[in-house]
């Protein structure tokens, strides 16, 4: 029953990925208010496994959409949430291992191997910003395992073999670990804000007999814009001149 849902919360997302980012571009406005900021977020990320001896960083693009929740008692602190729809992670160069089969083996001897695990990621910080528009956040992030693969390569006769093994069944489907952040606020328009972040993973990446010592790591380097914010704050204008209307008795028009 638990794998079950497990699968079912998994196909949702990968299946309405892209749909998100759409909708969040056509109801942007709807979704931001005065203590409440909505916008799309992307840029890269370095991500490493610990402990993996000789393994090398895997660089990726990150896309995903946010939400900025201000306290009504004092707006400098907030809370920082939403999805990362498409977070690589894993790393690259990792040693080459046997495959179980003498002619892959000997295909890719001497070769190497990249593994990569995609996330769907949730964020759910503590953000404060000073007057200067410097900000810091800092707070649990969750991961759900979309898929998990290593990419065996070498090259024969100058051209490049690739194999793709599917490892994920070997891969601890939640992800959790602590995420560090500092940022700027650039006001400008409605707003950007560039971010650097740290991801460190708690959770063992490998399940079952796997290694029990090698955890997720990543550098995020991101930009922010909202959507929608100019036109919500717009209509929120317009609401309180209407309600502000002085209606002039009929002896007076």
């Amino acid at each position: 029953m638990k794998k079950g849902f497990l699968i079912l919360i998994s196909f949702f997302c990968i299946t309405s990925a892209q749909s998100q980012v759409l909708i969040s571009l056509i109801f942007g406005d709807k979704l931001n208010s005065e203590f409440l900021e909505f916008g799309l977020e992307g840029g890269v990320n370095f991500s490493t496994i610990s402990n993996m001896g000789s393994s090398a960083t895997n660089p990726g693009f990150n896309l995903g959409f946010y939400f900025d929740i201000r306290s009504k008692k004092n707006p400098a602190w907030m809370i920082n949430t939403g999805v990362i729809v498409k977070s690589p992670m894993g790393a690259q160069d990792i040693p080459v291992y046997s495959l179980n089969d003498e002619n892959l083996d000997n295909t890719f001897a001497g070769g190497s191997v990249n593994r990569e695990i995609r996330y769907f990621n949730v964020p759910i910080l503590i953000k404060y910003q000073f007057k200067n528009n410097i900000y810091l956040k800092t707070g649990p992030q969750f991961g759900l395992l979309a898929k998990a693969f290593d990419e065996f390569k070498n090259e024969i006769n100058k051209d490049d073999v690739i194999y793709k093994k599917n490892i994920r069944d070997q891969i601890h489907v939640i992800d959790a670990g602590l995420a560090f952040g500092a940022g700027y606020h650039l006001n400008v328009g409605n707003g950007l804000n560039f971010t650097v972040q740290y991801y460190y993973g708690l959770v063992t990446v490998m399940k079952g007999d796997g290694p029990n010592n090698q955890y997720n790591r990543s550098w995020y380097i991101t930009a922010g814009i909202p959507i929608g914010k100019g036109k919500a704050a717009q209509k929120r204008a317009e609401k309180e001149a209407e309600l502000n209307k002085v209606v002039l008795p009929e002896d007076e028009k």
